[in-house]
């Protein structure tokens, strides 16, 4: 029935809007701000003509340079208080003189909605497929606890007849203003309404209407959104350091989509994710991993997975990815588009890799907390070795710990992946200053009541730090042997590799630094001297500027 219909889409433009200057000409994300509505109308499956009416000879010969037709509006129909029917109407009747043909479908889009989809377009078309239906218009879902105010009372009263969330209240739909179709027949000066409307929903997204630079911004961002593919894992070899920090990065992302993708293999990953409630896909497999990816279609894909293989990552960049890694010391780092690694200082000299603690991005709970104040006595001691803690450094500490007659108080927090809890709880329960926590969610607190804090040294040495309470590391393996910034230099006392510490070596550095108050002081003092709350915004002011960079040298390519 609609292949029947000729369709004309008008996009009114004048040029002398007040809120934001010169606006629909302006470059949105290196675009005008009309060219959005041009290009979203001349590419519908359904759409004859677009027009653009304007009165400003710069907005009609962008609109040309895009494709558009302009029919010149005269000063009368370009002013502030005009409405759009008498405008939509003579553009219409103008455009039809030109053609020697007359349209059954007008269709008003504003070029203030660039976020409109053509998918979009095409079904508030398709709805005059049903002969009843005479204009379509595009809503939004606005449904609130509204009240309204009546004058001659003076009283507010409520437009709703029971207070529920929002989810649970009827519908109450906005008019966009992005899209506005009618029959002909029922276009005139005065009206572009006809008798029986029917309504199309759109997204929040699509129904951003710029009037403002508020929503200017708003409307940049999610051009400029970008669909982010998080490959990471946990397990009792690798531990839970790496969801951690991923879940830490998504929790900035707030523009872009981000998917997590998950080992089947590896069920620890697969809960933590799972209790985080962000969206993932589990792969079993590399092949079952790039068909995910060729699904979701991301441009940015980030590797936390440890060393690379130049193969994996060639794979990822001939589907068109732009790849980061993180902590990737494999040949796979040379090939990656980013590397960030704050564990291992190297080079490579790739250019494509940035180390040191700039690069560390600590979880959210650390911003908050304010910088440890260091006490004459040592009241409080905290064991915790990571996620998966596979040495069992937990108890040859606690042990080590408790056979000197410390009295104070033990914290011990073991990690998701540790194995045996129930044992080692029930073990020593019977003792009252040792406490054992599992999978707490605020081990910030922990760290600033401690008066000194026992760890690995992994991604733990960063979180200490950022609190200020000396540190005592234990390397779990000799590649965390290689974790530089868990030195003196730092603040810490490093003992090395675990497994070649004695009983007595572990006894003998904790009452060293337990029985000297100046040596505490100053290796809180050396962690305080130390930022690291812009890990972050050191890492994605680098990826815009490479991404980008790569993004525009394959387009002039």
């Amino acid at each position: 029935m609609l292949d029947n219909n000729k369709i004309l889409v008008v996009i009114p433009a004048r040029g002398g809007s007040k809120g934001i200057p010169r606006k629909n000409i302006r470059l949105l994300a290196d675009k005008p701000l009309i060219s959005y509505a041009i290009d979203l109308a001349k590419s519908s499956s359904y759409v004859d003509d677009v027009v653009v009416s304007t009165e400003d000879s710069e907005i009609a010969l962008i609109a040309e340079k895009f494709g558009a037709s302009v029919i010149s509006r005269s000063k009368d129909l370009a002013g502030d208080r005009i409405p759009l029917d008498p405008v939509v109407f003579d553009a219409t009747v103008q455009k039809e003189k030109q053609a020697f043909d007359e349209y059954d479908i007008v269709i008003t889009i504003q070029p203030t909605s660039p976020l409109l989809k053509t998918k979009t377009l095409d079904k508030a078309i398709e709805k005059f497929e049903d002969f009843n239906v005479d204009t379509v218009i595009s809503v939004v879902d606005d449904r609130h606890l509204s009240w309204g105010y009546n004058e001659e009372e003076g009283k507010y009263y409520p437009l709703f007849s029971e207070r529920l969330n929002r989810q649970y209240l009827p519908k109450n739909f906005r008019e966009t203003g992005s899209i506005f179709a009618t029959r002909r027949n029922f276009l005139t000066p005065n009206s572009r309404i006809g008798n029986n409307v029917d309504l199309i929903e759109i997204s929040r997204e699509e129904s951003v209407d710029i009037d403002s630079y508020d929503d200017w911004w708003v409307a940049e961002h999610y051009i400029n959104k970008k669909k982010i593919a998080i490959i990471v894992n946990a397990y009792e070899e690798i531990g839970t350091g790496h969801i951690y920090r991923c879940i830490s990065l998504a929790s900035k992302l707030l523009i872009d989509d981000v998917l997590f993708l998950v080992d089947g293999n590896h069920q620890l990953g697969v809960d933590i994710i799972n209790s985080f409630n962000y969206p993932f896909k589990v792969y079993n497999g590399v092949d079952d991993l790039f068909n995910i990816l060729k699904e979701y279609g991301p441009q940015i894909v980030i590797n936390d997975v440890l060393d690379t293989s130049r193969e994996y990552i060639n794979r990822q960049k001939e589907e068109g990815y732009f790849i980061i890694n993180f902590e990737d010391v494999g040949p796979g780092c040379e090939d990656a588009n980013l590397v960030f690694d704050a564990l291992y200082e190297h080079d490579g000299g790739f250019g494509n890799i940035f180390t040191g603690h700039k690069y560390y991005i600590l979880k959210d709970e650390f911003y908050f907390q304010p910088s440890k104040i260091i006490n004459p006595e040592v009241n409080n001691v905290l064991l915790t070795f990571g996620g998966t803690d596979p040495n069992n450094f937990t108890e040859k500490v606690l042990e080590a710990i408790m056979d000197i007659g410390f009295p104070g108080r033990i914290d011990i927090i073991l990690g998701f992946g540790y194995p045996n809890k129930e044992e080692l709880i029930e073990k020593y329960e019977i003792y009252p200053n040792v406490q054992i926590y599992t999978n707490v969610n605020n081990i910030s607190d922990f760290m600033l009541k401690a008066d000194i804090v026992f760890t690995s040294a992994g991604r733990t040495m960063y979180e200490v730090c950022a609190v200020g309470t000396p540190c005592i590391c234990i390397c779990q393996n000799g590649r965390e042997q290689t974790h530089s910034f868990g030195s003196s230099k730092n603040g810490f006392i490093n003992m090395g590799l675990g497994e070649a510490l004695s009983h007595d070596d572990i006894k003998n550095q904790f009452e060293i630094v337990w029985k000297d108050y100046e040596l505490r002081k100053n290796m809180s003092g050396l962690m305080n001297n130390i930022d690291l709350k812009h890990g972050f915004e050191n890492i994605w002011a680098i990826v815009e500027e490479k991404y980008w960079a790569d993004k525009f040298s394959k387009k002039g390519a």
